[in-house]
């Protein structure tokens, strides 16, 4: 499929915003998927071609967040290693089944993360006890969290951010962190299967692609310096968008 250049300029711009945004506080999705399928690209090819763009904003928003010590990849790799696992996974199946049977389940589980970070104000604030151990939370969710990244997508950030800090006692900052770690694992899981199944439109996936490293960037120096109020309204405004997309499009 061929995409003008204007076309694939409205692409690049979408991807930039998005790469911003998901390195703050995630749900870059719910702006390049309806971006790619706004210019005519078939779902399945538009989810392959996402995971490709979005690996770029992710790796880069990982990279940065390492540099800065708010995160070592090396303390989690088992969870790097179970969310590629669980990620293959719901890649494949997606091929097989209607993912839109999914969305009234996940919009009730965003609503409720809305609604609890709402009441929270002091929630992600500081680190506090981990309820879960980390071999077993990592085992647990990357399996569950990365099927859910490659089978459907919209609100994978959100989940890993409210789980890492419920359970492991995560500040904000840090959960922000991690979180791209593993949306960057889930996103190159699902990208190898969608390549083999030769869904990827690779020339607007680069495009978007280089729009997101240099949103990612912007974006991931911004929480660096910001305090976590900053990083919890822009949670809220992400999470409240991704609620409102996945219900009008119902």
């Amino acid at each position: 499929m061929e995409l003008d250049i204007f076309t694939l300029f409205l692409l690049f711009l979408a991807g930039g915003f998005a790469g911003f945004v998901d390195s703050i506080a995630g749900g870059g999705g719910i702006i390049t998927l309806p971006a790619l399928l706004a210019v005519g690209i078939p779902p399945h090819q538009a989810l392959a071609t996402n995971k490709l763009q979005s690996s770029f904003g992710s790796f880069t928003a990982t990279l940065n967040y390492a540099k800065k010590g708010l995160m070592n990849p090396k303390e989690l790799l088992l969870g790097v290693v179970f969310t590629f696992i669980g990620a293959v996974s719901g890649a494949v199946s997606v091929q097989f089944f209607d993912a839109k049977s999914l969305e009234d389940m996940i919009i009730f589980m965003l609503i409720i993360i809305f609604i609890y970070t709402l009441a929270s104000p002091n929630l992600g604030s500081i680190h506090t006890t981990a309820k879960l151990k980390k071999p077993l939370f990592y085992t647990l969710f990357g399996l569950l969290i990365g099927f859910y990244d490659g089978f459907f997508g919209p609100g994978t950030g959100s989940f890993w951010t409210m789980a890492l800090i419920l359970l492991l006692g995560l500040d904000l900052k840090a959960a922000t962190a991690e979180t791209k770690l593993f949306n960057f694992t889930s996103n190159i899981a699902s990208l190898i299967m969608f390549i083999y199944a030769g869904l990827v439109l690779w020339v607007a996936g680069f495009v978007m692609g280089v729009g997101q490293i240099i949103g990612a960037y912007l974006g991931s120096n911004l929480v660096a310096k910001k305090e976590v109020k900053f990083i919890r309204v822009f949670f809220l405004i992400v999470v409240g968008v991704t609620i409102l997309k996945l219900m009008i499009a119902k």
